[in-house]
């Protein structure tokens, strides 16, 4: 099949991100695969669609992540049509540019919307992700599964809820991923919650949230994929994410540390309690984190992580997501267009 992977900027990817993985799996198996930026494509009169994509060797035996990225990046960028992919993967982390460039992120979901209108199956559902660039979208999951929140840009509503809460909350934007912004408030040591609420609002809102002592042993990235667990050969994706010593967050990208977990009973009813909306959201593929009993954020964009699942558990989860995809499309070859993008993507 003919794979296109969607990123914020080609140059800017590194060997160790999720999309690497998944790039490299699919010209493993034999794929042909095209990289993107949310700034590469291109709309004509006619409604057909481009892009400037770069590919690696197709016949070439990849072992090493940094080569075979390596070779993406030095590769001539070329102008192709992309009605005729069969796969858009929307990989790209809405963060990276909300600051410079935001206008990139609406675009390439506008574009992704626009492939799977031209047949084309994009994953996750774009009008989805469009919905979910705000954290707000987090509140239609169950109210059950998630710690309470409050969200406004009123100093004194913030100070009262926290309150409410005994004092102690996470302070966050409602924009923004990655662990950018967050702060863990303690009214009793008499924070500047003046200083951290306008830094935050300067941009937009302040979502309070419930803070969860389990937070300490930091939380658990799971992937779930069509709704359910992602896992291979009696091995599930996911792994506790442990902050740093001075660190309240566990994200990756702000110093945490990766370790093995062992999923529970608890953390798979968690997965069915937001199966339904995620089924109903065309989100393929999302990473679920976890603290306690508790859904703290669905990572709809670019989950990351797979690399320490594989190397945690010796299990090749990438080529798993690539042969579900080849596998729907099969369910296509037979349904056509009598199924929509939403549907297939989690079917």
């Amino acid at each position: 099949m003919k794979i296109g992977f969607v990123v914020n900027d080609i140059a800017t990817e590194k060997p160790e991100y999720t999309t690497t993985r998944l790039a490299m799996a699919a010209t493993k198996l034999g794929h042909e695969v095209f990289l993107l930026g949310q700034r590469d494509f291109g709309y004509e009169p006619d409604g057909s669609l481009w892009a400037y994509v770069a590919t690696p060797e197709h016949n070439k035996a990849y072992r090493s992540l940094e080569r075979y990225l390596e070779d993406v990046q030095s590769a001539t960028r070329t102008r192709v049509g992309i009605d005729d992919l069969d796969v858009a993967m929307l990989r790209a982390d809405p963060a990276t540019d909300a600051l410079e460039s935001p206008w990139t992120n609406t675009a390439g979901l506008a574009f992704g919307r626009m492939l799977a209108e031209n047949g084309v199956l994009v994953v996750n559902e774009p009008r989805s992700l469009a919905e979910a660039m705000s954290k707000a979208y987090f509140q239609y999951f169950p109210e059950a599964v998630r710690p309470r929140t409050m969200i406004s840009r009123d100093e004194d509503r913030v100070r009262e809820f926290i309150d409410e809460l005994g004092g102690r909350a996470v302070l966050k934007p409602l924009q923004g991923s990655g662990g950018s912004g967050v702060f863990l408030v303690n009214m009793k040591e008499e924070p500047n919650i003046t200083q951290i609420v306008e830094a935050i609002s300067r941009d937009g809102y302040v979502v309070a949230q419930e803070y969860l002592p389990a937070a300490t042993d930091g939380d658990v990235r799971m992937f779930v994929m069509n709704g359910q667990a992602l896992e291979v050969d009696g091995a599930y994706a996911a792994f506790r994410r442990r902050p740093g010593e001075t660190d309240v967050r566990s994200n990756m990208s702000a110093g945490g540390k990766a370790e093995a977990v062992k999923v529970t009973d608890e953390m798979l009813r968690l997965v069915e309690a937001v199966r339904p909306k995620l089924m109903a959201d065309g989100l393929f593929l999302v990473g679920l984190d976890i603290v306690g009993d508790k859904l703290m954020e669905v990572n709809v964009f670019s989950p990351g992580g797979l690399g320490s699942c594989a190397a945690l558990y010796g299990v090749d989860f990438a080529a798993a997501v690539v042969d579900d995809l080849e596998r729907k499309l099969a369910i296509r070859e037979h349904y056509g267009s009598e199924l929509l993008n939403i549907q297939l993507a989690t079917m």
